[in-house]
């Protein structure tokens, strides 16, 4: 159940921001295997003067951060940080260099669904 978040700057349409969503949930169904209907995805965009990001970066660039279980392997989360940027690239045509991903492994006792503790 990775819960995912995605920063930007606004002003792309519904249908660019549906490929990013659709990018991310394929690439996470290949390295994680995650189940199709597992999709906690949000975009929050801001405008550009709630927006800095080093030189160099494009009107694209986009934090995605995600929220997973512990025990993925290293491999694994390789697998979802290639796969997830070589389709955004591919889809979208935005540059590896304006992909930022970092994951967040709170332990299970963290965790609180349908009112019960994981």
């Amino acid at each position: 159940m990775p819960l995912v978040k995605v920063n930007m700057l606004a002003g792309k349409t519904p249908e660019f921001k549906k490929t990013i969503f659709d990018c991310i949930h394929e690439g996470l169904i290949d390295a994680f295997g995650i189940a199709d209907w597992d999709r906690f995805q949000r975009i929050e965009e801001f405008d550009k003067t709630n927006w800095e990001a080093p030189e160099g970066k494009t009107e694209n660039f986009m934090i995605i951060e995600f929220t997973i279980f512990p025990g993925r392997s290293r491999e694994q989360k390789k697998t979802a940080i290639e796969k997830i940027t070589g389709l955004l690239c591919e889809k979208l045509g935005i540059a590896a260099t304006d992909v930022f991903i970092v994951m967040n492994e709170p332990p299970l006792e963290n965790w609180g669904m349908g009112g019960n503790q994981k």
